[in-house]
């Protein structure tokens, strides 16, 4: 079916307009990312296709452009407008976060599994706090299965003089979703937690990120 065959009132635009855009459902959103079909094929019925291949928004985020493009209807274009839009997400709720002080784990949690939650491969992060504890700056170290070799304190550290940080919090993701550390990761803790101690700029956490739970250092007294 056409969206000019929807009556108009129930077409995602109108809905969104009339009623906010939160009222739209996941196809619907996706249709107006999409902004119409192709010959044959309404923007919604479109949607449906892209749901069906990821399966869910969650697994959208875990794909990339050229993974859309293989649906007929769907070429660069769309598929860079659908993973903007995923982007913008991100952007937003990473802003929102820079402007509070962190004061739990939870303050940070939310914005960290929506930007990395969903990676495939791991993310060592280090956001970078100073007196308040607001955010100075954040940065990607380390990428790969975490190890001491890999983890470098040294470059922690440098990045924390550079931006004259007071104290930092560590987070890296674990793709298969399980989040209990590993040995590995309280061994590269330990290594941090000593490095801070000679610098002068404590770890206050390191949290472990996965799609749907998380791991907190600080609240299993583990630092």
């Amino acid at each position: 079916m056409k969206i000019q065959e929807i009556e108009p009132q129930l077409r995602p635009r109108e809905k969104a307009l009339r009623h906010g855009i939160a009222a739209l459902s996941d196809r619907e959103l996706l249709a107006v990312l999409l902004q119409s079909g192709t010959k044959g094929k309404s923007a919604l019925e479109l949607a449906d296709e892209v749901l069906f291949r990821c399966g869910s928004l969650a697994k959208l985020m875990q794909m990339q452009p050229k993974d859309l493009m293989d649906i007929t209807g769907i070429k660069e274009v769309r598929a860079m407008q659908l993973f903007a839009g995923i982007e913008l997400s991100k952007r937003i709720a990473e802003t929102s976060v820079q402007q509070e002080a962190v004061h739990t784990p939870a303050d940070l949690v939310s914005w960290l599994q929506l930007r990395y939650g969903h990676e495939q491969q791991e993310h060592f992060i280090v956001v970078f706090l100073d007196v308040h504890n607001h955010i100075l700056h954040h940065r990607t170290l380390f990428l790969g299965t975490l190890n001491a070799s890999m983890v470098h304190p040294r470059e922690i550290y440098k990045e924390a003089l550079r931006c004259s940080a007071c104290s930092i919090i560590c987070a890296h993701n674990h793709p298969g979703g399980e989040v209990m550390p590993s040995q590995a990761d309280l061994h590269v803790t330990k290594q941090i937690v000593q490095s801070g101690e000679i610098v002068g700029i404590p770890l206050l956490d390191h949290l472990i990120i996965g799609r749907d739970s998380w791991f907190s250092f600080r609240q299993h007294d583990l630092l």
